[in-house]
């Protein structure tokens, strides 16, 4: 029933900056803490960013702490992620996630999370 619809995603160049927005309808969007995770060709799903219901607290991969940030408007049913100073590596089809089960601590893991959406490509290159 709920439904998650990313958007954003491109082609740029190494440096460059890019926003990613995850729309989610069919649900409480305010009950559900979403994430934003990503796979290159060859490689397993890993976590990006992971936002709680509140916003606060947040979880990113270190490999992209200090370039990325997770957001949400709970008015506008929607999760960004931006990312600043993109490479290379950061090259990968991204998912928006969501996990509805209410956790005192935002979960890291792909497994909990409930629903998915389509993917966004993200191609950087130098």
């Amino acid at each position: 029933q709920v439904q998650l619809v990313e958007s954003g995603g491109g082609s740029v160049q190494a440096g460059d900056s890019l926003t990613l927005s995850c729309a989610v309808s069919g649900g409480t969007f305010s009950r559900l803490a979403m994430a934003w995770f990503r796979q290159a060709p060859g490689m397993e799903r890993t976590l990006v960013a992971a936002i709680s219901r509140s916003g606060i607290p947040t979880n990113y991969a270190d490999s992209v702490k200090g370039r990325f940030t997770i957001s949400r408007d709970n008015a506008k049913n929607t999760v960004y992620l931006q990312m600043n100073g993109l490479k290379p590596e950061d090259t990968a089809v991204y998912y928006c996630a969501a996990d509805q089960t209410i956790r005192l601590a935002v979960a890291t893991a792909a497994s909990v999370y409930d629903y998915w959406g389509q993917g966004t490509q993200v191609t950087v290159s130098s």
